[in-house]
C-alpha cells in the first residue's frame, strides 16, 4: 500500500449520520423552544406573586419540619436508655463506588484535556475554535455527566473525531469503547429532550388551546389551593 494513502474509516459514514442526526435534532429542538420558553416565561409572569408565596410557604414548611425531627431527637437524647452511636460509621459500597469513579474520571478528563487543550498546539484559527469546542464540551461532562459519558467521549477524542491533527504523544490504554458511542449517546440524549418538550403539558396547552393564555386561570386555582394547604400546615399554634 502506498504510505500515503490510508484506508477510509469504516466508522466515517456511521460518524457523519450520527453527526447529521444530532444537527437536525437541534434544530427542531431550537424551534420548539424559540416558541415554548417565552410563552412559559409570560405564564410565569401572570402568576409571578403565587410562585414566589407557594416558593416562601414550601420552604417554611420543610424548615419546620427539619426543627420537629431535630427537637424530637434532643428529648429523645434526654431519655434514661439513649446511647449515642459510637465507633465508625461505615462507608457505604455506594459511596466506594462512587469515590472510585471520580478518581477514573479526573484520570480520563486530565488525560483528554492535555491531548486536545487549543493551548497546546500552534494552529489555524478555525483549528483553535474546534479545540476549544472539544474542551467546553469535555469540562461540561467532567462536570455534570457520569463516568460513562465521559469514558465513550474520551473514545470518541482519542479515535481521531476532533477534526483535528494531534500528535498522539500519550501512552493510551486501548479501550473497546466503540468511537462512535459518543455520537450515539448524544443523540439519544437529544431524543429524548425532544421527546420531553413534545410531551410537556404547556407545549399540549401551546399547540391545543385556541387561546393558550387562558391557561393562566387553571394555574391560579391549582397554586391558589396550594397555598391554602401550606398556610394551614405552617400556621404556628398562639
Amino acid at each position: 500500500m502506498n504510505e500515503n494513502h490510508f484506508p477510509i474509516d469504516a466508522n466515517s459514514d456511521a460518524i457523519l449520520n450520527l453527526e447529521e442526526k444530532i444537527k437536525a435534532l437541534k434544530g427542531k429542538i431550537e424551534a420548539i423552544k424559540t416558541k415554548l420558553l417565552p410563552f412559559e416565561q409570560s405564564l410565569r409572569n401572570s402568576i409571578a406573586d403565587l410562585l414566589i408565596e407557594e416558593r416562601e410557604l414550601t420552604i417554611l414548611y420543610k424548615a419546620q419540619k427539619k426543627a420537629k425531627k431535630e427537637k424530637r431527637l434532643v428529648q429523645k437524647r434526654k431519655g434514661k436508655n439513649y446511647k449515642e452511636p459510637t465507633g465508625i460509621v461505615p462507608v457505604s459500597k455506594k459511596e466506594e463506588v462512587e469515590k472510585v469513579n471520580q478518581k477514573e474520571k479526573k484520570r480520563l478528563y486530565k488525560e483528554a484535556m492535555l491531548y486536545v487543550h487549543p493551548d497546546k498546539f500552534s494552529m489555524q484559527e478555525n483549528e483553535q475554535q474546534k479545540a476549544l469546542e472539544t474542551t467546553t464540551k469535555l469540562i461540561e461532562i467532567y462536570q455534570n455527566g457520569s463516568l460513562e459519558e465521559l469514558e465513550a467521549f474520551h473514545a470518541h477524542i482519542f479515535g481521531g473525531n476532533t477534526a483535528l491533527s494531534f500528535n498522539k504523544d500519550i501512552t493510551l490504554v486501548k479501550k473497546t469503547t466503540s468511537n462512535t458511542t459518543y455520537l450515539t449517546n448524544e443523540v439519544e440524549r437529544l431524543e429524548k429532550q425532544l421527546t420531553n418538550l413534545l410531551d410537556s403539558y404547556t407545549y399540549k396547552v401551546l399547540t391545543t388551546y385556541k387561546n393558550p393564555m387562558s391557561f393562566v386561570d387553571e394555574l391560579k386555582v391549582y397554586y391558589d389551593d396550594r397555598i391554602f394547604k401550606l398556610r394551614k400546615r405552617t400556621r404556628t399554634k398562639k
